[in-house]
């Protein structure tokens, strides 16, 4: 995955800051205890969103202790105890860099030194978690498929995203799944590939990768003049998905409180895509700043 599914910070609740943190901890921690400690590097917010997402929706409380690890081993933090559901979470962590990974290689021939780095990590997450591989695998290679043939679709590009993680959500939730978990999964898939090839307009452009928003729009010089000039079409195709997420967000028969989830879906993903989409230089955006 990516890292673009993150909170809205300043509208977030202490509570669920600590929550959060704390899920991203133990889900560190349960890549390390089962994947090995170089399977650590892939960890993203992605994974944390669904770790969060999915512990509530099947019911599983999430039990909070205080430890120290090797980045803040002077003061004890709250870290996310330990479950089976972290665990096939965490294998999918280190899977989906696998594959990220892979892709990068054959796409920019990059990542060769990072693939090495986390081989082993991903060959004991793929013998833990062999369905959740032949998903990843199946889907990741749909989406190579159409990519060499340069299509323009937007919408077909994302699809094969859109369908992995739908997939991971049924197979994941098992028999807590239901249809608006797997819409909202396929609806999520489908925006963190389209708002990172929108980042990456640039660097494909360039590179003459292929860039689904590249091949749609090519007369747009770059990102910034995509933006200004093709904005009514960018503000529909990411509203009808973000639209999407948020009424089967709404459905959703949540086990605990979720305020930690909603905050993500109705609010940091609009957030984040007004992020990218602004025409802006540097890092600071309408006075909020992305870390």
């Amino acid at each position: 995955m990516f890292g673009y599914v993150r909170t809205d910070l300043p509208n977030l609740y202490i509570k669920d800051s600590v929550l959060y943190k704390a899920l991203y901890c133990g889900l560190c921690k349960s890549i390390g205890g089962k994947c090995g400690q170089c399977g650590r590097f892939t960890l993203n917010y992605d994974l944390t969103f669904l770790s969060a997402l999915f512990h509530n929706l099947c019911g599983k409380d999430v039990e909070i202790k205080h430890e120290r690890c090797i980045l803040h081993w002077f003061i004890r933090r709250p870290v996310a105890k330990n479950d089976a559901l972290t665990e096939r979470i965490a294998c999918l962590n280190v899977i989906l860099a696998h594959y990220k990974l892979a892709d990068d290689i054959s796409d920019e021939n990059r990542g060769r030194g990072k693939s090495a780095l986390i081989a082993r990590a991903y060959k004991r997450a793929r013998e833990a978690e062999p369905e959740l591989d032949a998903i990843v695998k199946k889907h990741y290679g749909t989406l190579v498929a159409y990519e060499k043939t340069n299509g323009d679709s937007i919408d077909i590009a994302a699809d094969s995203f859109g369908s992995m993680i739908r997939e991971i959500t049924a197979e994941l939730l098992g028999e807590k799944t239901a249809p608006e978990a797997e819409n909202l999964g396929y609806n999520l898939g489908k925006w963190i590939y389209l708002i990172d090839a929108l980042d990456d307009f640039d660097k494909d452009r360039k590179k003459g990768q292929y860039n689904p928003f590249v091949n749609a729009y090519g007369d747009a010089a770059d990102k910034k003049e995509l933006c200004v000039r093709y904005e009514k079409e960018l503000d529909y195709i990411f509203g009808t998905i973000l639209q999407a997420i948020a009424e089967d967000g709404r459905k959703l028969k949540y086990g605990f409180n979720h305020d930690l989830t909603d905050n993500i879906l109705f609010r940091g993903l609009g957030v984040r895509t007004k992020y990218v989409m602004q025409p802006c230089d540097g890092k600071k955006c309408r006075g909020y700043k992305f870390k």
